[in-house]
């Protein structure tokens, strides 16, 4: 960087309500170390007009343009999953720092390459849920061993999305090719929850339901083919010995929603809750428990974006902690923000659970 300001280029920043627009635009403008350098989409007349709506210096029709351009610092992609692969590789190519929305590949596989081919650059994956302030407070109880041993947890998890319903704009995630499914998405984020209080899961049992093959797509009135499951019961195993129940509901309605993390311990027990209707990673999250705590954390970010949709409200809150972490880890030379070797470790469990699912056998 040539000052103390990180310029960010953001790819798949659109005016239609996306999710760059309703959470990285807001978390960037609620933190003076950032400043929004570039934005490109496909498209010149989109381009031009996310430029317009959100302040940025600059836009491109071409991604790639913006990859190269000397300036910027960070380049953040925020395209469908399968896109990922060309757009990441080339801005490491470039030397650039890369913050890439989750799943970062499509397959385990592409998911390595990227991860090793980030090297020692700044990286950091959008498994934002892990940062939010009450996860992290809850995670330090646990540590610290304030509820005693931990005997059990149990996970309830909703999410909007991945219904009998869709729209046409998101019909990839119900292709299995895509890797951008129920699985990937809505488990990959809850599961990391988890795993971010209690430990790597060390050991998972799990069942998958197709409970609608068939969805409506709303806008066109076609119907589409879903390839991918829109359920998950599991059972794992954590590093901390808690064993911890996970079912996630997909297709919840909006005043439905709910996520909880319960933990039991020999001394005491916290909750976490939200009721986001996208679900855990996406709003903030409220901690309850029998012991003292320190309130958690202010959020650096609580804003949403010029042309965000309501369903997105609070949106930049937990991504706003990661872009927090990461400007911290760049001025100082440290990697303390989840990267991608960490997207390796998500990739890797949600092939397990596919595994367990798929054989009816634990995987370790």
């Amino acid at each position: 960087m040539s000052s103390n300001v990180i310029r960010v280029g953001i790819i798949g920043a659109d005016t239609k309500a996306s999710w760059a627009g309703a959470s990285h635009i807001p978390a960037l403008a609620a933190q003076p170390q950032f400043a929004l350098a570039a934005v490109a989409t496909r498209h010149e007349v989109s381009a031009r007009s996310a430029a317009e709506a959100f302040g940025a210096q600059r836009w491109y029709a071409d991604p790639l343009e913006l990859v190269h351009d000397p300036s910027i610092d960070l380049v953040t992609v925020a395209v469908k999953v399968p896109a990922h692969r060309e757009l990441v590789l080339a801005a490491l190519a470039a030397g650039k720092a890369v913050y890439s929305e989750s799943p970062l590949g499509a397959t385990v596989a592409e998911t390595e390459e990227m991860a090793d081919a980030a090297g020692s650059l700044h990286t950091a994956i959008g498994l934002q849920g892990r940062l939010n302030p009450s996860v992290r407070r809850a995670a330090e109880i646990v540590a610290e061993g304030r509820l005693g041993r931990v005997l059990s947890a149990r996970v309830a998890a909703t999410t909007f999305g991945n219904g009998p319903e869709s729209v046409s704009a998101y019909e990839y995630f119900d292709k299995a090719a895509a890797g951008a499914g129920f699985l990937p998405i809505a488990a990959g984020h809850v599961l990391d929850v988890v795993e971010a209080v209690l430990g790597d899961i060390t050991e998972i049992d799990a069942r998958t339901e197709l409970l609608w093959p068939q969805v409506k797509l709303v806008d066109t009135g076609a119907i589409s083919l879903r390839e991918v499951p829109d359920h998950l019961d599991a059972i794992a195993k954590t590093s901390s010995g808690a064993p911890v129940g996970v079912q996630i509901l997909a297709g919840v309605p909006a005043p439905d929603a709910h996520f909880s993390l319960e933990i039991r311990g020999s001394d005491g027990w916290l909750k976490l809750t939200g009721n986001h209707p996208a679900g855990v990673q996406v709003g903030d999250l409220a901690l309850s428990s029998n012991v003292d705590f320190t309130a958690p954390d202010s959020p650096a970010a609580t804003g949403t974006g010029p042309t965000a949709a309501e369903i997105w409200n609070g949106a930049s809150i937990n991504v706003g902690e990661v872009y927090a972490s990461l400007a911290r880890d760049i001025v100082n030379g440290t990697y303390h923000t989840p990267g991608f070797g960490h997207a390796v470790h998500n990739s890797r469990l949600i092939a397990r659970v596919e595994q367990a699912a798929r054989t009816g056998h634990r995987q370790s």
